[in-house]
């Protein structure tokens, strides 16, 4: 078992080409600062702009915090899987997976996770599935180009904003419920949140309100759900986690109808990492501070095989 040392030589990705970048470097930056508060002597920042990065000379680990495109889509994992340089998180095919809604979905229903019904349709043809429902562009994170629909009308629109990202458009049926997300750490599931946005739903301008001028969300945390509703919301987001072979950490949001029922939603294989964020707040009501559960998901994935 390799271990994780003070002096270990970590280099610290943030940034990215995608629509999170401005998100990474605020969580990248705040990892920095926890870990060089837990006495990490040797950590060294690093904004990525290209797909292939030239890491320093001597890195032990890498530690990944690029939300979105390229930092979560599989594409870094598989360069530093190539250069042989350990790195935090999910494996490269386990990040494809999670990223890739599509086939999310797939890995759900053929693990019999309970999902919201779906359709994939092609940029410029409208659905099958009726109204209310969900569309969103399947390879983008933090509700970029979601929308909810209400009605017929609002179809188009919403279709021509998700095709702003990708040929394929995934349409699920809309389930009226909380809004719930399930940290998972190391193969344990920690305290669900209750996620109440102040309007709308938890899309771009509700999660990041600094960087959006939003409104913000409220986060409850433990839900204020039953001790039956927890644990059914628990082992939904567990199967889930399970269903994608997710590797050391990773975050499941689930719906909860009026009458108990999870949802599982997707997952989350570079959750926001801030003192604020939501998986460091489930970490927290467990008594795991900030910075140990950055020293702890290092050490971890310092040990994680890789293929």
């Amino acid at each position: 078992m390799k271990t994780l040392k003070k002096d270990t030589a970590i280099t610290l990705l943030m940034g990215g080409p995608g629509s999170e970048r401005e998100v990474s470097l605020v969580s990248g930056n705040a990892v920095l600062e926890a870990l060089r508060a837990e006495g990490f002597t040797n950590v060294t920042p690093l904004v990525v702009d290209s797909v292939r990065p030239v890491i320093p000379e001597g890195t032990e680990l890498c530690y990944n915090m690029i939300h979105g495109t390229y930092g979560e889509d599989g594409g870094l994992q598989a360069y530093l899987e190539e250069l042989g340089i350990p790195y935090t998180g999910a494996g490269s095919e386990t990040s494809r997976n999670c990223f890739d809604k599509i086939l999310t979905k797939k890995a759900f229903f053929a693990a019999g996770v309970p999902t919201p019904k779906d359709e994939v349709i092609p940029s410029g043809q409208l659905p099958s599935i009726g109204v209310p429902c969900v569309i969103k562009p399947p390879c983008e994170g933090s509700s970029v180009g979601v929308s909810i629909v209400k009605t017929e009308e609002e179809l188009p629109t919403a279709v021509k904003e998700a095709a702003k990202y990708g040929t394929d458009i995934l349409v699920e049926e809309y389930i009226d419920g909380k809004e719930l997300t399930v940290a998972i750490f190391d193969g344990t599931p920690l305290p669900v949140i209750h996620i109440a946005p102040r309007e709308g739903f938890y899309d771009f301008a509700n999660k990041y309100p600094a960087l959006s001028g939003g409104v913000g969300s409220d986060y409850i945390c433990p839900a204020d759900i039953t001790e039956d509703e927890t644990k059914a919301v628990q082992e939904a987001a567990l199967a889930a986690y399970k269903a994608l072979n997710v590797e050391v950490y990773g975050r499941v949001d689930v719906l909860l109808t009026a009458d108990g029922k999870p949802y599982v939603l997707e997952i989350n294989t570079i959750p926001g990492m801030t003192s604020a964020s939501l998986f460091p707040k489930a970490a927290a009501a467990v008594g795991i501070s900030f910075g140990e559960l950055c020293s702890r998901i290092a050490e971890i994935s310092l040990n994680q095989p890789r293929g």
